[in-house]
């Protein structure tokens, strides 16, 4: 009888011993679960979900859309949409007996008192293309889009021709990383001042790399594209954090 109580205690022993390490594992675990680090990590994240939300709500009030046609995913204004202000940075660009302003892939006519989001017409000449802008292929060709446009790059002219839209049957997006950043303003930035901070940093960033992704190619060798594709990209979110931006 006591021999089977010995083993009986000895057996409980062991266990309460072998039991103890994952115990203390398991404290540490829950130790680490809310620790102060992890905890500062969590409410950075829902504070970032919840700052891309608040973005989007805020641009669908000022009449910006998203644009998800070839997975661009970009906000533009919407056609239609009406300002008695362009955006600091936008270029004049004639056409015939009329003049339409550009801006970040945005197109512009003047009305009277104010200036009207339009579709650009075929056959409008420009020298750059929006900052960020998606590749797609009808055939051989490829055709650069943004904001519901399609350009040409025409070499001999050296410029971009607004063109008719491609039979979107034939037409593959360009397998590549996104040209896409999401860009939210930190400290209340109104809009002429984020289009004015973007463009800044946009030609910061041509200056320090030579990458410019609205000219082919980048307007670099192809060997160095995507090295100064990533330099030109990793100057722009710097430049952008700098001025109180979150980026991704």
């Amino acid at each position: 009888m006591n021999r089977m109580y010995s083993l009986g205690f000895a057996v409980g022993l062991v266990s309460v011993l072998l039991s103890m390490p994952l115990q203390a594992r398991n404290d540490d675990d829950r130790q680490w679960r809310h620790s102060a680090p992890v905890k500062q990590a969590r409410q950075a994240s829902r504070r970032q979900s919840n700052d891309d939300d608040e973005w989007r709500k805020k641009a669908h009030k000022r009449g910006y859309i998203r644009d998800d046609r070839h997975r661009h995913k970009h906000y533009y204004p919407r056609r239609g949409y009406e300002t008695h202000r362009l955006p600091r940075g936008y270029r004049v660009v004639p056409y015939r007996n009329s003049r339409y302003y550009f801006n970040s892939g945005a197109w512009y006519r003047r009305y009277r008192d104010r200036y009207v989001v339009v579709r650009p017409p075929i056959g409008l000449r420009i020298n750059v293309l929006p900052p960020f802008y998606t590749t797609v292929w009808f055939g051989r060709v490829p055709y650069y889009y943004a904001g519901g446009v399609y350009y040409l790059w025409d070499p001999p002219q050296r410029t971009y021709i607004v063109a008719k839209p491609p039979a979107q049957a034939g037409v593959e997006a360009e397998e590549k990383e996104s040209d896409n950043l999401f860009i939210y303003p930190k400290a209340g930035q109104n809009e002429d001042q984020q289009a004015k901070d973007r463009y800044e940093c946009h030609s910061w960033g041509v200056e320090q790399t030579g990458f410019d992704p609205t000219m082919p190619n980048g307007n670099v060798e192809l060997s160095d594209y995507a090295g100064k594709r990533a330099e030109y990209f990793r100057a722009m979110k710097a430049c952008l954090e700098g001025r109180e931006y979150s980026v991704r």
